[in-house]
């Protein structure tokens, strides 16, 4: 069995972050057997990683290890494992029979499009911001607010667009959205990047969608409607046929 650890919310027993809504569309994709942990978004991830021997994923500027979420314990080679990327390789190799999340030959393009993907936001990411605060749990939020304050070297808040910035920042998400809707519209059809087979470059970008639908709900600005409405429907349309993934265990 494979315990999935995903951050804890306002909303219980629902994904919201976007970077586990990543392993959690692989895990479902590929139908194996696994179990939640939810973990709160504290010093419990570094707690819950060292128990399990999950590796961290970066160092911190004086040298300790960074732990983070999405992280996978499979029993049943008694492996740790983080970071969505990493975890998608490790569930291709050790259950080969099972549908790819990177299909042979597509290993660094995939790669690639992550990081592409990514880039696109910019430092419209801020924007999210309101989101992210209205789903962590009220007992998290300062835990969240506290560190990321300390590694911007600002107070967290601080960083929030207004006005022109605010306006610019959204045309720039926009613009960087519409970019990847033209990726897609060169796969020769089909909801999925790759046409009509998903792969783990589809649950990148379905990951963000999601987290926006979760956090929509709390935080009911007009330009996030706009975002999951853009690009002709392009967003829909892959959120559509990522549902039957999206089930939670």
């Amino acid at each position: 069995m494979i315990t999935f650890y995903d951050f804890a919310s306002t909303v219980p027993g629902k994904t919201f972050n976007p970077n586990t809504w990543k392993t959690r569309y692989s895990l479902n994709y590929k139908q194996l057997p696994y179990k939640t942990e939810w973990v709160e978004f504290s010093e419990e991830i570094e707690k819950v990683c060292k128990k399990m021997g999950i590796p961290p994923t970066s160092k911190r500027p004086d040298g300790s290890g960074a732990y983070t979420l999405p992280a996978i314990y499979d029993d049943s080679t008694k492996t740790g494992v983080a970071d969505s990327l990493l975890i998608a390789a490790y569930l291709d190799k050790t259950y080969p029979d099972t549908p790819k999340l990177l299909p042979a030959g597509t290993e660094a393009l995939q790669t690639a499009f992550v990081d592409a993907f990514m880039s696109k936001f910019g430092s419209s990411w801020q924007l999210s911001i309101p989101l992210l605060l209205k789903l962590l749990l009220p007992s998290n939020v300062d835990f969240y607010v506290r560190t990321r304050s300390a590694a911007l070297g600002k107070p967290l808040l601080d960083i929030l667009p207004v006005g022109e910035e605010r306006e610019a920042q959204w045309k720039s998400l926009k613009a960087g959205l519409s970019v990847v809707d033209a990726w897609y519209q060169k796969n020769g059809g089909g909801p999925f990047i790759m046409g009509n087979t998903p792969s783990f470059a589809d649950f990148v970008v379905g990951g963000f969608f999601s987290f926006v639908k979760a956090g929509v709900q709390n935080v009911p600005e007009p330009e996030w409607k706009e975002v999951l409405e853009g690009d002709n429907g392009r967003w829909k349309k892959l959120g559509e046929a990522l549902e039957k993934y999206e089930v939670m265990v």
